[in-house]
């Protein structure tokens, strides 16, 4: 099942690059502020219909919370039932509520 990868122009290839670049600074933005606390997990649960921070990972999301690693992360994953690939954008509002719940 090979897929056609579009052919970009050099101008094309670099605009593309350019709107990744602020996707994932905007990210990095979003995370910095929650981990100081000028952001609430709420705040950024609310924010999942931005195209740009609705791309993030939740477990990237709660690893950025303080006190929070890989090991935590991982295990409030799977006790909320929460696929380790699913995105902010693609929390139902259980797993939004059991997630507020246990960390907000």
């Amino acid at each position: 099942m090979a897929t056609n990868i579009p052919q970009l122009s050099d101008a094309e290839r670099k605009a593309a690059l350019e709107k990744a670049k602020e996707a994932r600074i905007k990210r990095a933005e979003v995370r910095d502020q929650l981990k100081t606390g000028k952001l609430t997990l709420k705040e950024v649960i609310d924010m999942k219909d931005d195209p740009i921070v609705g791309r993030m990972k939740v477990s990237t999301l709660i690893e950025t919370l303080p006190g929070y690693g890989k090991a935590k992360s991982e295990k409030i994953m799977n006790e909320l039932q929460i696929a380790e690939s699913r995105r902010l954008r693609g929390l139902g509002e259980r797993q939004q509520a059991a997630l507020l719940e246990r960390l907000g």
